[in-house]
């Protein structure tokens, strides 16, 4: 089975979250991993599986306003730098070129660790555009965290890892029931 990775990633953690869930995915299915910018040539019916992540901004998935802040930031901080693939558009621009699709798809953020009910859940806000978009969800979306100082908290890319081998089985025995 075929499955895309599409992510939005400012500092770096949602890139770098993107492709451990890849290398769990692997372990059972052909994957392909892609910026939302280099994913708007793909043709989404070739997939049997979609996972979406980008970072949370302002309690919920990012907006040109708060993309534009986190450029500001790393420019203003050296301590910040901008993944590469940051340009371009963001995740909310990107789910108006999704047209509607009948695959599984799963969802996951990067966000502070603290209570989400603090930070807010990008995943949430891109699980909910994804079922508007006629997908059906593999699983609950899903989060990983980093600290105040922007980096990935300790294990969680391996978590990440092995959340992708989870949605690798779980995609198997969706896939087996149909």
């Amino acid at each position: 089975m075929r499955v895309l990775v599409v992510y939005e990633s400012m500092y770096g953690n949602t890139h770098a979250i993107a492709d451990h869930i890849s290398e769990g995915l692997r372990s059972r299915h052909e994957v392909l991993t892609a910026s939302v910018r280099d994913s708007l040539e793909t043709i989404f019916d070739e997939f049997d599986l979609l996972v979406v992540g980008g970072p949370t901004h302002v309690h919920g998935v990012s907006t040109w306003a708060t993309r534009k802040a986190a450029r500001e930031a790393a420019e203003a901080d050296e301590g910040l730098d901008l993944d590469p693939e940051s340009g371009g558009l963001g995740l909310r621009d990107w789910f108006k070129t999704v047209d509607g699709h009948r695959s599984l798809a799963v969802a996951f953020d990067t966000r502070l660790d603290a209570s989400a009910a603090m930070t807010g859940r990008a995943a949430k806000g891109i699980a909910r555009r994804l079922r508007r978009h006629g997908y059906r969800l593999l699983g609950e979306p899903e989060s990983f965290l980093v600290d105040k100082q922007n980096h990935l908290l300790a294990g969680e890319a391996d978590r990440a890892e092995r959340w992708g081998e989870m949605m690798a089985t779980a995609l198997t025995e969706a896939m087996s029931t149909h």
